[in-house]
């Protein structure tokens, strides 16, 4: 369940640092749609994530596509590491192409089509993913849970990462 809060919260300040960020760039792959994401989930700077990836070939969707727990190379290591938050292999790759069609289902008719390479578009992708979130969450929220959730480490998303 705090895994649950940590990825709503990450999804918001990702979102919103792609609508305020000159340094959005979708074919940077610390710098695009997942790669916002990952800085929030692990802490690790735009040129890390960058440097990790170019081990192997191809954009987030290819890595994603032949990602292997155990092979050792860095990014599959920081996929591994998302994947820790609940996240799925094709919520990740959906969240590159803003294709999940039950996020996609929640946007407002005058945003569409969204455009995954436009960071106002990717803006309103993430929110509407985290309040898709929130509101599973809340269905599942019990009085005792919310006890275990008020002893969520207060430190940045990034240091409780490590």
């Amino acid at each position: 369940m705090e895994k649950q809060v940590k990825l709503i919260i990450a999804l918001r300040q990702a979102a919103e640092e792609i609508k305020s960020n000159t340094k959005y760039e979708w074919g940077h792959m610390g710098s695009c749609n997942c790669g916002f994401l990952a800085q929030k989930l692990t802490g690790l700077s735009r040129a890390e994530i960058h440097k990790n990836a170019m081990d192997k070939v191809g954009d987030w969707t290819e890595q994603l596509n032949d990602y292997c727990p155990n092979s050792g190379y860095p990014m599959d290591n920081l996929i591994f590491d998302l994947l820790q938050y609940g996240l799925s292999i094709e919520e990740l790759a959906s969240l590159e192409r803003l294709s999940d069609q039950h996020v996609v289902a929640r946007v407002d008719k005058k945003h569409k089509p969204l455009r995954f390479n436009v960071a106002s578009d990717v803006f309103i992708y993430m929110n509407a993913w985290a309040t898709l979130l929130e509101e599973e969450f809340t269905k599942s929220v019990t009085i005792n849970s919310l006890k275990s959730i008020s002893e969520i480490n207060t430190q940045p998303l990034a240091y409780i990462a490590k």
